[in-house]
């Protein structure tokens, strides 16, 4: 798995990507069938936005009672998710107008859903988009309340990050750390700590400030490569080891992939009306995101903005995972730029309770939590579903984190 998600199909987004549009008097809807299979298309006329799916597929959502869907939610000339088609996105900041014209899209053909809380969770990569997104649609929230645009009103309340890459200065440094001293085995020795403390000093962080300082796709894609070479790569072949799973071998089994194989079944293709195979890590966004040095970027003042802006925020992180470490995740919550910066980072760590059993620690001061959760790797949820209950519930609810 790269550092970098592509965008999915509708079927899995809704549950991340829940938003707002007016309805215009020019929006089309229209009922097609395909190879037997019967598709709802909704062409949004404010946005250019086109939503098309299947309704109820039988398809892993089986509750009675609950609607399910899945399909594509596509925007510009043949733009369809990241799924297949023309790719024109080719950053984190270019990609957020898209996805606020998706949103909008959305809530015009479900109105019904228009006045929920909404919330953006995210992982792994998503400290680059989840701040990014947020913050853009605070930014068009505004332009919406002066009358500069039309638009519906995205009811923004929470933001969660878990184990995401905000920012490459500090959570380079971050790999040399957590290989050292993290609470499971240690991956380099002494001697080699501080050579890579020394290779960060001398190579790696020289090349970030570049990119911070210049901002130019040259400048931000040598950083990349050049931390990659001299830090990530060496350290991630430091030893046999999972880097989403810090206790596990390289090959470790988990998460499962059997869905993958699920979802490649040309009957669960058909059923959920899929014009193209999934990949969990599509090389074509990769590539389009790496071209503009998108991954040394730091998205630190878009979560900072989101914070000030009101928006309960939770960064929280397995202790297992490697690549996106806690470490670099404490740091990073520490870093963010809010009225209640310093108290945030005097504060200690404490106890974070599930029902009575400790399951990590935590800290929080007004609109920012940041968690470390005991025995989880990467993919938090996975792990341990419980704790990740609480923090989204929490979260959604415009709470601090706290012990139950």
């Amino acid at each position: 798995m790269q550092l970098l998600p592509s965008l999915i199909p509708l079927g899995l987004a809704l549950g991340s990507l829940v938003a707002a549009s007016p309805t215009a008097s020019h929006d089309k809807r229209s009922f097609v069938e395909r190879d037997g299979t019967n598709f709802t298309v909704f062409e949004h006329a404010a946005t250019g936005a086109r939503l098309e799916f299947v309704k109820n597929s039988g398809i892993c959502e089986t509750t009675p009672g609950v609607n399910q869907y899945s399909g594509y939610l596509s925007v510009g000339t043949n733009m369809n998710s990241f799924s297949y088609g023309t790719e024109t996105v080719t950053s984190t900041m270019t990609a957020a107008p898209f996805v606020w014209k998706l949103i909008q899209a959305f809530y015009a053909q479900f109105p019904q859903y228009e006045n929920r809380d909404f919330g953006i969770f995210t992982e792994s990569y998503g400290g680059h988009y989840g701040p990014e997104f947020a913050e853009y649609i605070e930014q068009q929230n505004a332009a919406i309340a002066s009358g500069s645009i039309t638009g519906q009103d995205i009811k923004l309340v929470a933001l969660g990050v878990n184990n995401g890459w905000f920012d490459s200065t500090l959570q380079q440094k971050a790999y040399i750390d957590y290989s050292y001293s993290n609470s499971y085995r240690p991956l380099i020795t002494p001697l080699q700590y501080a050579f890579y403390l020394m290779t960060y000093q001398t190579q790696c962080r020289p090349a970030l400030q570049s990119c911070a300082f210049y901002g130019s796709s040259v400048a931000c894609s040598s950083a990349a490569e050049t931390c990659s070479n001299s830090i990530r790569g060496p350290l991630s072949q430091s030893a046999d080891f999972s880097v989403y799973d810090i206790r596990s071998p390289s090959n470790d089994p988990n998460p499962p992939k059997t869905y993958v194989t699920y979802l490649h079944s040309g009957a669960v293709e058909k059923a959920i009306g899929a014009k193209s195979s999934y990949q969990e890590c599509a090389a074509t966004s990769y590539q389009q995101f790496s071209s503009t040095g998108d991954h040394p970027r730091s998205f630190l003042p878009q979560l900072s903005d989101v914070v000030q802006k009101g928006v309960q925020t939770v960064v929280w992180a397995g202790d297992a995972d490697w690549i996106c470490n806690w470490f670099g995740n404490q740091e990073a919550a520490e870093a963010v730029f809010y009225d209640g910066q310093d108290a945030f980072k005097s504060a200690v760590l404490m106890p974070y309770n599930v029902e009575g059993k400790q399951m990590g620690t935590f800290k929080a001061v007004g609109k920012l939590s940041f968690a470390r959760v005991f025995g989880a790797g990467h993919e938090v949820p996975f792990y341990q579903p419980a704790v990740s209950l609480q923090v989204f519930k929490q979260t959604m609810m415009r709470q601090p984190l706290s012990s139950t």
